[in-house]
């Protein structure tokens, strides 16, 4: 191939700088050849390219200044086409960024080198600028490097024992992008997770991580629970994705069930149940998700406000009507602004009831509607039950409540984050034998982030709110009782 023509693909790779979509479509010939029975990404791919482009976009490296890391973790069951969306990153970031630096691992040197290297070797071949570069697949030398640049272009394949840590060091790509790709990372240690932190403080630093949800332990784990609010994460049941096996995965139902662990993990890609002492099962939440009710006129509108206590936490406000939730926003802003984004809810859905976590810092923003003129109830989740004999607290009865509800209820099928509050939490009893749940340090402790959406919901549940005949800001007439279970 001609120096000009490599100018002109170089011109073209420039174009796809922040466009990662653009350059897996333009870089292979879709339709033709070896790819003719495939016209392009799976849906989720596309969404996947896409995301990553709107965070380069909007991080902006200028070369000089780093910038934020770009961390997005995936967890799935089989079949979805992992391998592949490593090798058009890899491509994607080699073609696109003179200098850049790269590692790959998995969890096993086998599983790296039949399976995520074979698979970057095959679109290396079909793909328009491979020629820019060398692969090898050696035993003792997996890599891809630029021709003219080998030492300073390129991207190893690494083995991920604890010993061999010091291979993901810093990859030193300050003007460029140093990125890392983990293939099954529910296996790769935390050593080298460790490590790869430290990789991430130079240029525009990009960290990928695919695998089964095989664990409820260790940093996988923890990208979609304790360390979320870093990670961009998809969790994708592989029955959505064309071209799995959709007859086999129906006999793992069949045979397993839908909840076993083993569904979970190889066809929904979802992490394992927490065990028998998990107080929501995955079971109840999934039929929650799955229903599509239509809200009442005559049942109470409440918010519920779960107000952010750490730095990793989140504010959550949530509306939920009768069986139905509404709506759910999520905040990372200080106590006055949340007031703020309060008051537009309640202006917006003009609820029967606002019941806010007054402890600790909700009590400031307690405070500040009341003295705005905004009826509210301060819940204290310590204090106790109402129904003395069946909880320790007031934050064990709401969780009973809300999990009574849910038998029934009807929560968003995309929320993510609220699925994976409602099943995290675990139960015991004290000695009185009432319900006490797990405490918010201990599931820290777990590796687990606290509860925040599924807090705010519960917050619904704390009093027994009931239905005016008049507006809620109007004159307030006779009260007429919400008989529906839960308030």
């Amino acid at each position: 191939m001609t120096h000009g023509v490599d100018l002109d693909l170089a011109e073209d790779c420039a174009k796809f700088y922040a466009d990662p979509l653009g350059f897996v479509l333009w870089a292979f010939d879709w339709g033709q050849g070896e790819l003719a029975d495939f016209k392009g990404p799976r849906d989720w791919q596309l969404a996947y390219l896409e995301d990553l482009g709107a965070q380069i976009t909007e991080r902006g490296f200028d070369g000089l200044h780093p910038v934020a890391p770009m961390d997005m973790a995936t967890a799935s069951g089989h079949g979805i086409g992992k391998s592949a969306m490593s090798a058009w990153l890899i491509l994607f970031i080699m073609s696109t960024r003179p200098f850049a630096k790269g590692v790959v691992t998995s969890n096993t040197s086998d599983q790296l080198r039949t399976k995520t290297w074979a698979e970057l070797g095959k679109w290396h071949k079909r793909c328009l600028t491979g020629h820019w570069f060398s692969y090898s697949a050696s035993k003792g030398n997996m890599a891809l490097v630029h021709k003219r640049h080998p030492e300073s272009w390129r991207c190893d394949a690494q083995t991920c024992r604890e010993e061999n840590s010091e291979s993901f060091a810093g990859l030193h790509a300050a003007n460029s992008t140093p990125f890392y790709l983990f293939d099954e990372a529910s296996a790769v240690p935390d050593k080298i997770w460790e490590v790869s932190d430290g990789g991430l403080t130079d240029g525009e630093p990009m960290r990928f991580v695919f695998g089964n949800p095989t664990r409820n332990s260790g940093r996988f784990f923890e990208c979609f629970n304790r360390l979320r609010h870093r990670w961009k994460t998809r969790q994708i049941d592989s029955r959505s994705v064309r071209g799995t096996n959709q007859k086999l995965m129906q006999q793992w139902v069949e045979d397993y069930g839908e909840d076993s662990d083993f569904v979970r993990v190889r066809v929904r890609g979802v992490f394992p149940r927490a065990g028998s002492t998990q107080f929501i099962s995955g079971t109840i939440v999934e039929e929650a998700q799955k229903r599509q009710l239509s809200a009442h006129p005559g049942d109470t509108i409440v918010i519920g406000v779960d107000v952010a206590r750490f730095g990793d936490d989140q504010s959550v406000i949530l509306v939920r009507q009768g069986r139905k939730v509404l709506e759910i926003t999520k905040y990372r802003i200080d106590t006055m602004t949340l007031v703020g984004h309060v008051i537009e809810i309640i202006r917006k859905w003009n609820p029967d009831g606002v019941l806010v976590d007054g402890v600790g810092v909700g009590g400031g923003v307690v405070d500040r509607l009341k003295q705005l003129g905004h009826d509210c109830i301060d819940v204290n989740a310590g204090a106790r039950a109402q129904d003395q004999k069946t909880y320790m607290n007031k934050r064990a009865e709401m969780w009973g409540k809300m999990r009574d509800w849910l038998k029934g209820g009807d929560i968003p099928a995309d929320d993510q984050e609220l699925e994976t509050d409602l099943t995290a939490i675990e139960y015991g009893f004290d000695a009185k034998n009432r319900l006490q749940l797990e405490r918010k340090e201990d599931m820290k402790k777990r590796g687990l982030h606290s509860p925040d959406v599924a807090d705010a919901l519960a917050l619904t549940f704390a009093e027994g709110i009931v239905k005016w005949s008049e507006d809620y800001y109007g004159d307030m007439e006779v009260a007429i009782s919400d008989y529906e279970p839960g308030g």
